[in-house]
Formats: structure tokens, C-alpha cells, sequence
């Protein structure tokens, strides 16, 4: 976890994440099935983007990283952004990614991890009582993902597609 306080861009690699205090882009590149949870308190300009990899941690080898899987870095992520002085009753979500990529390569009928990632995700905002006011998930395709705190604002590129502003 990293907290950036200037107004430059900051990638989030697969399984961080990123508070961003009033200013700064985050981005994450290439997603597939991997869900970014983008998080924003408009009244403090406070944002946080993290790169998720797997619903639980349940279905990850490594335990110490509770980026990786939506069940641990929903709420690292929460108490992250209330550390820097974040009022959580504001904060709201943005969901990008859990595209379905390699279908032809699971068994008919196997549940698809991006699919997976996306109700996890979910759940895991909903229990932490944060609106999802815009989401760009499923599909077959990856996307990219700009989040500027400053303004609020998340641009999402999905390939063969124009970009979207959430």
C-alpha cells in the first residue's frame, strides 16, 4: 500500500493498491479477469484503486498480501483511506474489469474467475456499506483503467472500444 500526495501517475500493479490524498492519477493496465475497485471520498478528494486478483483469500496460496483477493483488500483498502482522514459514510465505488478471458479453455458450465471477482467484490462493498455507483465489468475483452482523484473521474479503455468515462 502506498499513499501519494502530488499530482503525479502511479501504476497499481496486480494484488496492491493505492491511496491517493487530493491529487495524482492512479492507473492499472491490462486488466482481465482482475477487478479494479476504484474508491472515492468526494468531500476529501481522497481516492484509493486496487488491482484484485481472486474473490477469497481462500483461493490464494500466499496469505500475506491482502491486496490480492476482494474479501481482504476491500476492507485494508477502507481503513487505508480512513487513515488519511476519509469520512467512509461518503465513500463510493467503481468497479472495472472480471472479463471472461480463455473461455474455450474451462469446462462448459465452470464458474469464470472474472465473473467470480466481480460478485465478490460486490459483496464485499455492500457489506461495507459503499454505494457501487458505476461499474464496466464482464465481457471478453481487457480493459485499462485511469482514475484522477483530483476530479473524481475514472476513463476506462477496453480494447476495440471507445473510451468510457465512469
Amino acid at each position: 500500500m502506498t499513499v501519494v500526495r502530488s499530482a503525479q501517475q502511479l501504476v497499481v500493479h496486480m494484488g496492491d493498491f493505492i491511496v491517493a490524498d487530493g491529487a495524482g492519477v492512479l492507473a492499472t493496465l491490462g486488466l482481465g479477469s482482475c477487478v479494479a475497485v476504484l474508491l472515492y471520498d468526494p468531500g476529501k478528494g481522497i481516492g484509493a484503486l486496487a488491482h484484485v486478483l481472486l474473490p477469497s483469500q481462500a483461493l490464494s496460496r500466499g496469505r500475506s498480501n491482502p491486496a490480492r483477493c476482494a474479501d481482504t483488500a476491500i476492507p485494508a483498502v477502507l481503513a487505508a483511506m480512513r487513515a488519511e482522514g476519509a469520512n467512509l459514510a461518503r465513500v463510493e465505488a467503481r468497479l472495472v474489469g472480471g472479463a471472461t478471458m480463455f473461455a474455450d479453455l474451462l469446462p462448459a458450465g465452470s464458474p469464470h474467475i472474472g465473473e467470480r471477482n466481480v460478485l465478490a467484490c460486490r459483496e464485499g462493498l455492500r457489506t461495507a456499506g459503499i454505494p457501487v455507483v458505476g461499474e464496466v465489468v464482464g465481457g471478453t475483452v481487457g480493459r485499462s483503467v485511469w482514475f484522477d482523484v483530483a476530479r473524481g473521474t475514472v476513463t476506462v479503455r477496453s480494447v476495440g472500444s471507445d473510451a468510457q468515462v465512469l
